[in-house]
């Protein structure tokens, strides 16, 4: 793909909540609605393309902070995470149809098949592996009839249909975009059959593209083609010295005890491929996180899912993006803590590297965050200071991506 066409950036709410450090309490901020509210509103206004809502256990419901959050914003678009096993295919096709409708059409599904027993088990899903991915190929076929006004009688292993019709169809035909992840190959098969958009954590760019050939080739069987997305974490400084700088100091209150569990839980708890791929990356140790230009794996150490940043300054950073656009990358879903203050960061420094434009390009203009009334002055150390009250678990290992 030319590095020169347009790259869409899309943004993160921490619906988990977030601060200035990982694995420590220190400066915390709760996902307080007001938070989410402000860092959807900035990254509206600032040109991002769409924001990734997740799911987990420590996490708000995605479907209805993005439903709260809609009429708030005028641009954005919602990536809302669905987990198959935690609903009926008919329930959530009128979930997606009616956030559609609300949304004029800006709402996308984020497929999450899962990969903590636990965490799935509080779901009441006590399926295997690959048994997750044969379930979800069974919603997605019955979610896409269902929502493409097709007949949707289906009679499977886990689920079925019957008789089924929607009676307000989404905006965006057949439906809205399907996202998905996945990095075994049960589940780059249901990719493969059902998504519109493959998503994958920050690997090498080496190493990803050919997880990028293996997905092309299977969606080629498939009868189908498919765009890929990237989900990643952006340090974007001045300067190197200090988007560095800034990427020691987020890892600077995690312990060795802290490394140990969350490694452990990724390698022996969590039964996802991807993630094993991402503690690979890194096995564990501080003096190996610089695995290739500009690319850094200190969030992985603790954190769960997208355990890759691309730290430094803005057209070392914007290079690499590039690099990762030759090899089919069309989306990035960004991120970086604290959300708030970073979505700024990322669109003054990032964004004219990249060619993209919002509102933050005219400095004259002042950004109500608070209340989404036409402009007004309001810093958002000011706005993030009222969401930092309450403390949170120093365990990040199961973060969601």
């Amino acid at each position: 793909m030319s590095r020169t066409a347009p790259l869409d950036l899309y943004w993160y709410l921490p619906t988990h909540g977030d601060g200035a450090y990982l694995g420590t309490d220190e400066r915390h901020r709760p996902a307080t609605f007001g938070y989410m509210r402000d860092i959807a509103q900035a990254a509206d206004r600032l040109g991002f393309k769409g924001v990734l809502l997740p799911t987990g256990t420590r996490c708000e419901d995605a479907w209805i902070t993005a439903a709260a959050l809609i009429p708030l914003t005028e641009r954005l678009r919602f990536l809302v995470a669905l987990r198959p096993g935690s609903g009926t295919p008919s329930l959530f096709a009128r979930h997606a149809a009616a956030l559609d409708r609300i949304s004029g059409g800006r709402a996308l599904v984020n497929v999450v098949t899962g990969a903590d027993p636990a965490d799935l088990a509080g779901d009441g899903n006590k399926l295997s592996h690959s048994e997750r991915y044969e379930q979800t190929d069974e919603f997605l076929t019955i979610w896409r009839r269902i929502l493409s006004g097709e007949p949707a009688d289906f009679e499977g292993r886990y689920l079925s249909a019957q008789g089924i019709e929607l009676s307000f169809p989404p905006v965006q035909r057949p439906h809205p975009p399907l996202w998905f992840g996945g990095s075994s190959d049960s589940g780059i098969a249901v990719a493969a059959k059902h998504a519109d958009t493959y998503l994958s954590w920050g690997e090498p760019v080496g190493l990803l593209a050919g997880k990028i050939e293996q997905v092309k080739a299977r969606a080629s069987e498939a009868g189908r083609t498919i765009r890929f997305g990237l989900r990643i974490h952006l340090i974007v400084r001045e300067t190197e010295a200090e988007a560095w700088a800034a990427a020691d100091k987020l890892i600077s209150h995690v312990t060795d005890d802290l490394i140990a569990e969350a490694q452990h839980q990724f390698l022996n708890v969590s039964e996802s491929v991807g993630q094993k791929r991402m503690a690979s990356l890194h096995q564990g140790s501080r003096d190996k996180l610089v695995i290739g230009p500009n690319l850094w794996a200190g969030f992985g150490l603790v954190r769960g899912g997208a355990g890759t940043a691309l730290v430094g300054n803005p057209q070392n950073v914007a290079e690499r993006l590039r690099e990762y656009q030759e090899i089919g990358i069309e989306t990035v879903i960004a991120s970086a803590n604290p959300h708030l203050e970073e979505a700024f960061n990322v669109a003054e420094l990032l964004f004219p590297e990249l060619g993209i434009t919002g509102e933050a390009s005219n400095p004259e203009r002042g950004w109500d965050l608070e209340f989404g009334r036409g402009p007004r002055a309001l810093s958002p150390a000011r706005s993030s200071a009222r969401a930092a009250s309450a403390p949170q678990e120093t365990i990040v290992s199961k973060l969601p991506a």
